[in-house]
C-alpha cells in the first residue's frame, strides 16, 4: 500500500515574533504536516502559492502591501484551504467560518490551534466526497469591502518631486506606481513624478478595487490596463491604454487576470 502524501502548508506573517511562534506550534500540533513555505509578506506568500501550491495556508489578513486576502484568493484557486490569523475579534471574520477551514486570534493559544487543526483535517478528509459547497471567493470579496480603508484613509493626492519641481497629483490621474532603489515613480498620461514612501505603505493607502499589485514593484490602474500577453519566454507584461511603457506581471499575480 503507498503511503499517504504529506499535506503541505504554508505560512504568512509580517511579524517575525508571531510567525516562528506559529511555525513551532504548528509542528507540536501537527507533527506530519509538511511546512513548504514561511513567508514574511504577502508578495512572498503569493510567490509560494505558485511554486508550492499548499494543501493549507494560515495567512495574516492585514500584512502591508499584498493582503492575507489577495493571497487566499490564489490559494483557493489552487484547490487550498485557508486559516486566518488575525488580531481582531472582527465579526466580519466569523463569516469565514463556512468557508475557510478556520481563523484564529492572535497570540494564538495551542488549544485553539489544536481545534483548527482538527477541522483542517476534517476538511480534508471530506472533500473529495463533498460536492459544491460555499463559494470562498464570494466571501473574501465581502470581507476585503469590510475592511479596505474607508474616507480619511484613502489616498487622494500625490506630492511628487519632478525634475526642480514639485506636482501635486490627484490619484485620479495616476496609472501606475513603480519602485525603483529609493524611490517610486508616480506615472501619468501626461508625466511622472517620484516619491519617497514605500509601495507597500502607498498600497494600504489606495482602493484595491482600484489600483492593482501585478509584480513585486508595481501597482497599476486596473482601468489604464488595456491586456496582458505572453511572449515565446513565458513572461507575462501588460500595455496600458494610451501609454506605450510595458509593464512586467509576475505568475504570483496572474491570478487576478483570469477571464479578462
Amino acid at each position: 500500500m503507498s503511503a499517504v502524501p504529506a499535506v503541505t502548508a504554508l505560512i504568512a506573517e509580517d511579524e517575525a515574533p508571531q510567525r516562528r511562534a506559529l511555525h513551532e506550534q504548528l509542528q507540536q500540533a501537527w507533527p506530519e504536516l509538511d511546512i513548504v513555505a514561511v513567508c514574511e509578506d504577502g508578495v512572498s506568500a503569493l510567490e509560494a502559492v505558485e511554486a508550492q501550491r499548499p494543501a493549507v495556508a494560515f495567512l495574516d489578513i492585514r500584512m502591508p502591501g499584498v493582503s492575507g486576502l489577495d493571497v487566499a484568493r490564489a490559494v483557493v484557486e489552487r484547490g487550498g484551504l485557508v486559516v486566518f490569523t488575525t488580531a481582531y475579534d472582527d465579526y466580519a471574520v466569523r463569516a469565514f467560518e463556512a468557508g475557510a477551514a478556520d481563523y484564529l486570534l492572535k497570540p494564538v493559544q495551542p488549544a485553539r490551534l489544536e481545534q483548527a487543526v482538527a477541522r483542517v483535517r476534517g476538511r480534508l478528509d471530506e472533500r473529495r466526497a463533498r460536492t459544491g459547497g460555499p463559494d470562498l471567493r464570494a466571501l473574501i470579496d465581502d470581507l476585503e469591502s469590510r475592511l479596505r480603508p474607508q474616507g480619511e484613509r484613502l489616498i487622494r493626492w500625490i506630492t511628487a518631486s519632478a525634475g526642480d519641481s514639485v506636482r501635486m497629483i490627484g490619484i485620479g490621474e495616476v496609472l501606475f506606481f513603480q519602485a525603483q532603489e529609493k524611490y517610486v515613480r508616480v506615472v501619468t498620461a501626461d508625466g511622472e513624478g517620484v516619491i519617497r514612501t514605500p509601495l507597500k505603505e502607498l498600497l494600504a493607502g489606495l482602493d484595491p478595487d482600484e489600483f492593482w499589485q501585478v509584480h513585486r514593484g508595481t501597482v497599476v490602474r486596473v482601468q489604464a490596463i488595456d491586456r496582458v500577453s505572453k511572449n515565446e519566454l513565458g513572461r507575462h507584461s501588460l500595455s496600458l491604454k494610451g501609454h506605450a511603457e510595458r509593464l512586467p506581471v509576475s505568475g504570483a499575480f496572474l491570478h487576478r487576470f483570469r477571464g479578462m
